[in-house]
């Protein structure tokens, strides 16, 4: 189990990307059964974990799930948070059909766009803006 979030699963998201901010949100308002725990990537909590589990930030810069010991990136993160969530949108999960490369050949393209299209912001998210309660800290 990991000793970050009291085996909870753990995302982390690109704080200073609105969309990313956006799927934070989203995250929180659907959440219904306290399953997920959220660090930015720039935060502190995030580049230990970052490092902890040696993960290429480069590579993978936008949305990463640690479910365990697990590590999920890309459409598979995606999916995933979307499988236990409450929403509609688990009519996406239709997509674990087809083939990991091919969603991840989409995911990366909208992840290379999403500051030109949803912007970026000055600052990194602040737990405080959203529900602390959701967020890890050392």
């Amino acid at each position: 189990m990991n000793n970050y979030a009291d085996n909870k699963i753990i995302v982390l998201f690109d704080g200073v990307c609105n969309m990313c901010v956006w799927s934070v949100r989203f995250i929180i308002n659907r959440d219904i059964n306290d399953k997920f725990r959220l660090a930015s990537i720039q935060s502190e909590v995030g580049k230990k974990i970052i490092s902890d589990k040696k993960i290429n930030i480069v590579k993978n810069d936008s949305i990463i799930v640690i479910d365990k010991d697990v590590v999920r990136y890309r459409s598979s993160a995606v999916l995933f948070i979307l499988f236990h969530l409450r929403t509609l949108l688990k009519i996406f999960l239709i997509f674990y059909i087809v083939p990991p490369p091919i969603r991840d050949l989409k995911y990366r393209i909208i992840a290379k766009i999403r500051y030109i299209f949803f912007g970026k912001r000055k600052k990194c998210v602040l737990p405080n803006e959203l529900n602390t309660s959701k967020f890890l800290n050392l």
